[in-house]
């Protein structure tokens, strides 16, 4: 099985990257011959999308890669940032490019959906909103998770959720695909 994993941030410190690498570990563990790639969309900017830049310069490369890494994957492990309770500005962009491509951004595959942020809400606004939009994009969310109170809840030395409530659901969602 393939499994591509990403956090929706695109800060190199990205604790929304932290916790999808670790979900994508447990899968690794649960299930035999997983591959697993950790995509960083920081590698991913490209310009804002508008419909003009679209005619004049086409689909960007990069929107390309993004739609065709989800292609070649089995299945996916998305951990969202939040940012002002809502999408950051970067995946968004990719995104909104990607679908340019086919609306079906996420090609029917299983999902897990993640959120994680330093407060205690988990930034479980953002995961509302890509979990109600996924069915329009062909997600086929298996279970969406948010770790809330991130330090708290996860050794970044170790890079383990210590949160055992946490992991008992996660388990329970991979354990679907």
């Amino acid at each position: 099985m393939k499994v591509l994993a990403f956090g929706t941030s695109n800060s190199r410190n990205s604790i929304n990257q932290k916790l999808a690498r670790y979900s994508a570990a447990q899968i690794d563990d649960a299930i035999d011959n997983v591959n697993v790639t950790l995509l960083d969309i920081h590698d991913l900017e490209m310009p804002i999308f508008s419909e003009e830049r679209e005619k004049e310069s086409g689909i960007p490369a990069f929107a390309h890669d993004f739609y065709q890494a989800i292609g070649e994957a089995d299945a996916i492990v998305i951990s969202f940032a939040e940012y002002n309770g809502s999408y950051t500005s970067a995946y968004k962009n990719l995104f909104d490019w990607a679908s340019r491509i086919d609306m079906k951004v996420y090609q029917d595959k299983p999902m897990i959906m993640l959120s994680t942020s330093p407060g205690p809400s988990g930034a479980q606004s953002v995961l509302a909103a890509a979990e109600g939009s996924a069915p329009f994009f062909a997600a086929d969310v298996k279970g969406a998770l948010s770790l809330p109170n991130f330090f708290d809840n996860f050794d970044v030395e170790t890079g383990v959720v210590t949160g055992e409530t946490f992991n008992q659901k996660l388990n329970e969602i991979i354990s679907t695909l």
